[in-house]
Order: C-alpha cells, then structure tokens, then sequence
C-alpha cells in the first residue's frame, strides 16, 4: 500500500481523502534532517507553508511521486529539482480566490467606515459618533491593479457595489476587461483618478515597490490603498510617511516585506488596518485546498493525470521523456516572442515544421503558451492551466503543421503580436540537446538562449556593433557573444547579443538613442532552472 506522509496541518477531510488509498502519516514540525531520513519510506507528500522542501529532500525521496502544496504558492518547493526526478508538483490555485478576494473587498468597506477604530472605541465605553464618520464605496472609483482570478472576483464584487473600475494589467485583453466591467488605463492614470487602489500581483522585480514615493505623489490625498497580494509590493517607509502626513486617505494591508510583521512604522496609525496574512485563513478555503489537493494526490497513486501541476502533469514517462527537449524548446522560444512582443497579447501562431510537425503537437502548444504568459504570471502558470489561462486574457492561438518546410530537420516558429508589435521567432534542437534561436523577425542567426539577452533592429552601418559594445562596456556589462543577421548588405539587421549580467536601469534607453538603431530590447531568460 503507498504510504504519504503529511508534514503540515491540513483539514481532516484532506486526510479521510488520502487514506482511501494509502497510509497517510501525519507528521508535522519535523527538522530538515527528519525529513530526509524518513522520506524515502514515502510515495507521496503533502504539505502547507511550513515545510521546505530541499533538493536534499527531494533527492531522498527515491519512492515520491508527487508533492502536493494545499495553497497556490510553491515557492518553499524545490521545483526543478523535483521535476529532474520525474515527481509532479501539483498545488490548488483557485482553492482561495474567493477568500482572498472577499478579504481585500472587506478590508476595503473596514476602511472606509472606520470599523476597526470605532470597535475598539466602544470596547473603551466610549459613544464618539461624529470621530467615525465614513465614506461610501458607491459611485467611487476602485483601480485593480492586477486582473486574474482573485483581482477579476473583486472587480465583479466592487461592479455590484456600483463602483466606477478602472484596471491595470499588461496582460490582460480589453475584451476580457470589458467582459469584467473595467477600463484598462496605464498605472498613472489608474494612480491619479482613483478613490481606491487594490492589488492583485505577485511580487517580480516590476511589481516590488510598485507603490512608493513618487506614485504615491501621483495620487488623490483621499485615496485608500488595500494590498492583500504579496508583501513589498508597497514600501511601507514611504506609504508610513505618506499617512503620516495625510498625503493619503488611509491603507490597509494583510500582506508585509517581512512577517511576521517587526518593528513598523505603521503600527499605531489611526488611519491604516494591519492584519497577519489573512487573506486564504478560510474555514472554506482551507477545506477547499485539504480537498483540493488530496483528491489530486489521489489520482496519481492510481495512476491518473493531476489537474494542477505546477511542473509536467499528465504525460506518461515515456511520452515525456521523448518529448521534454521540444516542450524547453517551446517554453523558452514562447518565453522570448512574449517578451518582444509586450505583455498585452492577442495572438500567438504556433508553427511545427519539418521532423517536429510529426509529432504530439498539444505538449508543444502548450509549452510555447505556458512560455508566453509566464513573464505575467510566473508560478502560476502550468502546463493544464496555460491553454485556459491564455483564453481568459483574450489570446487567440494558432497552431499550423508544415513537415517540408524546414532548414533543419526540425523547427519550431513561433508569431506573436502584442501592444509592442508583431514578432516571430524560429528554434531548433542540435543532435546534442542543445537549443539554437535559428530566425528572429525573418532575419536568420544562429545563437544559444542565455539568462540575459539584447536584441536589436538597425541599419547594417559601419560602427553599430563597437558603439553598442562601447556602451554596454561604459555600464560595466560583459558580453558573452554576438551576432548580426542581416538579409541584404547596408540594409536593416538584428544583433543578438547575450550577456553575463542584466541590463543596468537606464541602459536600454541610452542604446536605443544610438544612431542607426531602430528599436532595442532587453529579455531574460529562465535557461537554466536549477541555477
């Protein structure tokens, strides 16, 4: 009988699930060392926030199958290492939309009508009517920063309430915004003529501190800000000031840089709500996520597919073994044509060419759309929710099969277009595995994806080549190599450039003002996932 062993406290119901077909152990607040010495015994583990699970971990656990996260976040799971061992990760991503949802949509109404203040007052034996006067939500304009699954329910929610929506997210299409009630405006309109701001993103290099000094200058001094997201994506420094000084009306947040929650300057503040990361603390979400993942932790003792895996869900070993270069392959092409093309796409043709078209096609698709999104979504997106994740935003995917045409034996072309343009790109796998970016916007090259590249669109002109070196070496960035594609001699060409280090801030903007480039643009890249 398969055994899985329980290290977090999840609902009973979770566990009644589980021992239905295996010896459950519940086991929790076991040490690091603990849980290598014993994981070996275990077919499968489930587990909440507690536990991290190490590639030590995972490394002992020669018998896991799968690992099961009850809750959306797998940061404290070791993923690429579980997925080199052939072990699916799976999570439940919708098991607390709704409380979190309701949790920013309540803080919200506390905020506005004082609540918590005017509790605590009477608890005092104190009768000060006129000390809370509050504000109506209604034919107020709420900003949703961030339109997926938790941000879409509070946006339908505040609608209800009769509240004016305007919306921000890069990757979200306007038909979906309109389906939602919303008006997508770029962030510092969304800052300057909101009443309310809630955000709904995770925490990337973009979104950290999206709110800080500057934004916050931009905004109403009556303005509430409600984060129940992720911390730091406010700076809590110059959001404390800014209430300070009545700069703004008031905050309320559930989510901090650092928790527990230390030393901060919020606490005190007549006109902020603090909570301890409440927003998923349900007595329905955390059933829903019990239930959620043991069912799927379930079905892959018997042998069946998982629906949320987070890593490659669904393929039978030798399906994946066969397939896993294709779908890298895709994923880091799709990862590319995204990034060039901009966050709002509405179309992306997917192109199996030569030996490839023969091939399983869905795995590709799918790895070229989860490619495509992540730079939105990040862990959020898989390979079971990558093809409904780009329908709900509006994309529309086309996939096309063409087994003569190829320069290589076989190919993967993908077409992209966003709100920066339109762009392709071609790829192909060399004899060794390796991966080979073949074609960009009908220019041929031939370079290996890195972690950091440049690419660029310019007259082939005497001196390109050493300005932008000179440039880049100005900024301390080294190159690790280069090349021009071009079509016809002192025409237009692209430059690929791949780089040991990211792009300094400002950098960008200073090559595209290089005399003879067209455009220019930085991308990065998840080329090695266990680094």
């Amino acid at each position: 009988m398969a055994k899985v062993l329980v290290s977090d406290p999840i609902d009973q119901v979770g566990i009644d699930i589980l021992s239905q077909v295996a010896q459950v152990d519940v086991k929790t607040g076991l040490p690091q060392e603990e849980l290598v010495k014993i994981i070996p015994d275990y077919d499968a583990l489930m587990l909440r926030s507690g536990t991290r699970v190490t590639k030590e971990i995972i490394e002992a656990g020669t018998q896991l199958k799968i690992i099961g996260r009850a809750g959306v976040g797998v940061d404290n799971i070791d993923v690429p290492s579980a997925t080199r061992q052939g072990i699916v990760v799976v999570n439940s991503p919708e098991g607390n939309t709704i409380a979190a949802a309701e949790h920013a949509v309540a803080m919200m109404l506390a905020l506005s009508r004082h609540i918590p203040d005017a509790n605590q007052s009477i608890c005092q034996k104190q009768w000060d009517r006129k000390r809370f006067v509050g504000t109506e939500v209604y034919k107020k304009t709420l900003g949703v920063v961030g339109l997926g699954k938790i941000g879409s329910h509070v946006a339908t929610v505040a609608k209800a309430m009769g509240m004016k929506l305007l919306a921000y997210d890069p990757f979200i299409s306007k038909e979906r915004a309109d389906q939602l009630g919303c008006t997508l405006v770029d962030l510092n309109i969304l800052f300057s003529e909101s009443d309310y701001v809630t955000l709904h993103v995770p925490k990337t290099p973009e979104t950290t501190h999206l709110i800080n000094r500057e934004t916050i200058a931009k905004m109403k001094p009556t303005i509430r800000i409600i984060n129940c997201s992720r911390g730091g994506i406010i700076d809590e420094d110059a959001l404390a000031e800014a209430l300070q000084e009545g700069k703004i009306g008031g905050a309320a947040l559930d989510v901090f840089e650092q928790e527990p929650l230390g030393e901060s300057k919020l606490r005190g503040l007549n006109n902020v709500i603090l909570t301890p990361h409440l927003g998923a603390s349900t007595e329905e979400a955390q059933v829903n996520v019990a239930i959620d993942v043991a069912e799927q932790i379930r079905d892959v003792l018997l042998g069946l597919p998982a629906r949320s895996a987070v890593n490659i869900p669904g393929l039978t070993p030798d399906v994946m073994e066969r397939l896993r270069p294709y779908l890298q392959l895709a994923e880091t092409l799709g990862n590319l044509v995204g990034q060039l093309s901009g966050g709002r796409i509405d179309l992306l043709n997917v192109s199996l060419q030569g030996e490839l078209a023969s091939n399983d096609s869905q795995p590709i698709v799918v790895a070229a759309i989860k490619g495509l999104l992540s730079q939105a979504l990040r862990e959020r997106v898989n390979y079971v929710n990558a093809a409904i994740e780009a329908k709900e935003r509006g994309i529309r995917v086309v996939e096309t099969r063409d087994s003569q045409m190829s320069d290589y034996s076989g190919s993967l072309h993908l077409e992209a277009r966003g709100s920066m343009g339109q762009h392709s790109v071609t790829g192909v796998l060399l004899t060794t595995g390796e991966i080979r970016i073949t074609d960009l916007d009908g220019f041929p090259i031939n370079v290996p994806p890195s972690n950091h590249m440049l690419f660029t669109l310019h007259r082939d002109m005497p001196g390109i080549i050493g300005k932008i070196g000179s440039l880049l070496g100005s900024f301390n960035v080294n190159i690790a190599s280069m090349q021009v594609g071009r079509k016809i001699v002192r025409g237009d060409a692209v430059m690929a450039v791949s780089l040991d280090d990211p792009l300094p801030e400002g950098l960008l903007s200073e090559i595209t003002k290089v005399s003879g480039i067209r455009d220019a643009y930085a991308v990065k890249l998840l080329v090695n996932p266990s680094k």
